[in-house]
């Protein structure tokens, strides 16, 4: 069985996968407090049940919820001698709709929005992960359809497509193709650190 943990945006996030079944999931959107929820979450999940790997959301999303899962997810594989593994919050998201071509749009810091394209069969991304002032998103991305909680805004900007509204859910993580579920199991911050070097 495989454990997926999603931390990456305002919701905290777990699933027990078994193969393409879900065995059991917890989703609660808590806006922050993602440390504190995560670890009982995962004990209530599991209910003395021991999952075989791991796979947990590297970003891009919030700093400190990526951080929080990426930190418990090497914790449990350490402690469990279970292999790990990462994915994108974007790629997750477009794999949640069927379309050959979508955008995935997450709200990103300093009122930007982290975007990227994805399309084919198995899903693959169409360009590369930016993140943008939701204008200028709205000029580079191009797809009818914008799945993410920054989706309603950039297709509102644009004037034309679908938005649908939505934050990275772990169950979700068994419509990946594997070529999208192997990432190394670190940080994508998707833009540049606030603090600056002094000179």
């Amino acid at each position: 069985m495989l454990l997926a943990i999603d931390t990456a945006s305002r919701a905290c996030s777990a699933a027990l996968i078994d193969g393409d079944t879900i065995v059991d999931e917890r989703h609660e959107v808590v806006g922050r407090g993602h440390a504190e929820r995560l670890l009982p979450m995962i004990e209530e999940l599991l209910a003395g049940r021991r999952p075989d790997s791991l796979i947990v959301d590297c970003g891009p999303g919030s700093f400190t919820g990526v951080r929080v899962g990426l930190a418990a997810a090497h914790g449990l594989a350490i402690g469990w001698q279970v292999p790990i593994a990462g994915y994108s919050s974007l790629a997750l998201l477009a794999a949640t709709v069927s379309a050959t071509e979508v955008a995935a749009a997450l709200e990103g810091g300093h009122g930007q929005l982290f975007v990227q394209s994805y399309g084919g069969d198995p899903l693959a991304p169409r360009d590369t992960l930016r993140s943008l002032p939701p204008d200028q998103a709205a000029v580079v991305i191009s797809s009818a359809i914008v799945v993410g909680s920054g989706a309603q805004q950039l297709v509102a900007l644009r004037g034309y497509g679908t938005a649908l509204d939505a934050l990275p859910r772990a169950a979700d993580v068994r419509l990946l193709p594997a070529s999208l579920r192997g990432l190394l199991p670190r940080p994508i911050y998707g833009r540049g650190a606030d603090a600056k070097p002094m000179m």
